[in-house]
């Protein structure tokens, strides 16, 4: 059973819940000063206007000066000094708005600087409370993550012993693999004396990774440069995050990107990069337009299901298992266009042209993508979304993770109806395994360069040439 924190399942929540959070204290905070200073509660309409528009800055400002990252393992230290930064640079924003606006001398000077002071320790207070509580149900064993460590005995009991001075961190050590021998320069096997190797230890860390660890920290020297390649290589059918845990005494010029974790430094070598506001928009994107899209096509797919009956014998909607983020498993939906057939075990034969499995009604639906309307629903279901890479048979996963570096990396976002590869002619079937490799490196581009402009510029680039599509057969 794949395992999860309860509330990692909830990470857009809790983001949500933050910003909401924030948003109210700047909101108390004001009224506090109001009551402190002016002896009443804000009774004038700009007091309140001010109020609501540094809650719309906040909104701007607190992400860019990182008020959302991920908590797991930052100091209570470096949040207070995110928000010393952030909190007067937003009032700062509001003083040039209102002197723009000339609107400066309706408000009083002593209250603004009481609202600064006091926004500043509510923020800060507010911030200790909720970390805190999260601190408290890690230490009960939520929202954990498990980590495997791949490093020598020395090296890998320094950082057990790390983390387990640091429970609230919610991290916890699932295995310790020791380095890989590795082929040298010239092909020959080396190993250092005195280690445990051989080729289990690579298995174990596959198969450890596959039962729920999401995170693979190599910590070996920077010089053993084949021991990183090797582990790469062995997780590069992985969706776990693959992370190198440096020596920084002797790694001082990279220290501006060294990420801490526990107190640990580290580099990130694999990871999604969309995540806290990117995914709350990207899920609203997701809802907002699927809900309308589904609205307006449902006379359209009564008709469609109508036709897909009456074309030959059998169910109107077909059911494929595809993965889904992170490599579960989940069922996609498509309007019927073949006839009904068996395929042999462990075979799934992609359409081609000329193909007698279709029926008529089905080469239609094909050519014009109208078969995929009902993965809306998976969207709705959030199994999906609407751009992202789309979602290949298990079996096609199967074949080509063994021949296609990175290849499932493609997983570590939702699949999608639409994609980046599919709008620059990569879509229907990949008869060459060159077709397959530049489906995956635009799957890739595309997520590694997300943002909401280029979900849009995709939805619009497939309603304009998408629908009709000579390749889809």
């Amino acid at each position: 059973m794949r395992y999860r924190g309860i509330l990692r399942d909830y990470a857009t929540l809790w983001d949500m819940s933050l910003r909401t959070a924030d948003a109210m204290v700047v909101i108390l905070a004001g009224w506090l000063a109001s009551l402190i200073y002016l002896g009443e509660t804000p009774q004038l309409p700009g007091y309140r206007i001010g109020m609501v528009l540094a809650v719309l800055l906040c909104l701007i400002m607190f992400p860019a000066f990182g008020m959302y990252k991920v908590w797991r393992g930052r100091s209570i230290g470096d949040e207070i000094r995110t928000i010393t930064l952030a909190w007067p640079a937003t009032l700062m924003v509001l003083t040039l708005f209102a002197f723009l606006t000339k609107t400066g001398p309706e408000f009083s000077r002593g209250w603004f600087l009481i609202w600064l002071v006091m926004g500043w320790i509510l923020l800060a207070l507010s911030r200790a409370v909720l970390r805190s509580v999260l601190h408290a149900l890690r230490r009960r064993g939520f929202n954990q993550r498990r980590v495997v460590i791949v490093a020598s005995r020395e090296k890998a009991d320094e950082l057990s012993a790390w983390l387990a001075d640091a429970p609230w961190a919610g991290l916890v050590v699932a295995g310790i693999i020791p380095p890989e021998s590795v082929p040298d320069d010239r092909g020959a096997v080396s190993a250092p004396a005195g280690q445990i190797h051989g080729s289990d230890d690579l298995a174990d860390l596959v198969r450890l990774v596959g039962d729920g660890v999401e995170q693979v920290w190599i910590a070996v020297p920077l010089r053993d440069e084949a021991t990183i390649h090797h582990v790469q290589h062995a997780l590069r059918h992985s969706t776990a995050d693959v992370r190198y845990v440096p020596d920084v005494s002797s790694f001082q010029l990279l220290n501006h990107s060294i990420v801490e974790v526990a107190g640990i430094p580290m580099i990130s070598l694999s990871s999604s990069g969309m995540d806290g506001i990117d995914r709350i928009v990207k899920s609203l994107e997701d809802f907002v337009l699927a809900s309308l899209i589904l609205l307006l096509v449902s006379p359209l797919m009564l008709l469609i299901a109508v036709g897909v009956k009456l074309s030959s014998p059998g169910p109107i909607l077909f059911r494929q298992r595809r993965l889904g983020i992170g490599g579960e498993e989940i069922t996609v939906l498509k309007f019927r266009s073949m006839v009904m057939h068996t395929e042999p075990s462990g075979m799934v034969t992609q359409a081609h042209k000329a193909d007698a499995r279709i029926t008529g009604f089905g080469a239609f639906l094909r050519r014009t993508s109208l078969d995929e309307l009902p993965q809306f629903l998976n969207v709705l279901k959030g199994e999906m979304s609407i751009v992202g890479p789309r979602p290949h048979a298990l079996e096609h996963n199967e074949q080509y993770k063994a021949l296609i570096d990175r290849y499932m990396a493609r997983h570590k976002i939702k699949p999608g109806i639409t994609g980046w590869a599919q709008i620059n002619g990569y879509r229907g079937e990949t008869d060459t395994l060159l077709k397959m490799q530049k489906r995956v490196e635009y799957d890739l581009h595309y997520i590694e360069n997300w943002s909401l402009w280029l979900d849009l510029k995709i939805i619009g680039l497939t309603v304009a040439r998408g629908f009709v599509d000579r390749s889809a057969y």
